[in-house]
């Protein structure tokens, strides 16, 4: 699916801590752990670190991503975000078509949805993050 535009965030160039953020990385990896512990979802730990604590991005001051600091501190999700978002999703699309069977233009927002959720699994799958025997099926939609 190509995109159109341009307009989207972009990081920093420069990957050094700022010279205004005074906190060290032992405190930015102890509010990481914190949060993460308090049950808020990985890609949610970075906006709020950056909307109450000021921290722009945890990679530049600690030396590693949010997911690895996670991972050194076993509290990873059995499986990744991303794909439990994909899966969600489907679902509700599956329950919203059960009720609307002639909706063609869900059916086929399904379908997209469905192959996404495989193409993403088929890449954890071989860089190790999920187990070889994981599935994922599709109630409505099962090829």
């Amino acid at each position: 699916m190509p995109r159109k535009g341009k307009s989207h965030s972009r990081r920093p160039v420069n990957k050094r801590t700022p010279s205004w953020c005074k906190y060290s990385p032992e405190e930015v990896e102890a509010y990481v752990v914190k949060l993460a512990k308090e049950g808020v979802p990985p890609s949610q730990i970075s906006v709020i670190l950056r909307d109450q604590q000021g921290i722009p991005l945890v990679k530049s001051i600690v030396g590693k991503s949010i997911t690895k600091i996670l991972a050194d501190n076993n509290l990873t999700l059995p499986i990744p975000e991303d794909i439990t978002n994909l899966i969600n999703k489907t679902n509700r699309l599956e329950r919203h078509l059960t009720k609307n069977k002639a909706d063609t233009t869900n059916k086929h927002s399904l379908e997209l949805l469905v192959s996404k959720t495989r193409r993403l699994a088929k890449y954890y799958k071989k860089n190790h993050v999920l187990p070889e025997n994981w599935k994922f099926k599709s109630e409505i939609f099962v090829t």
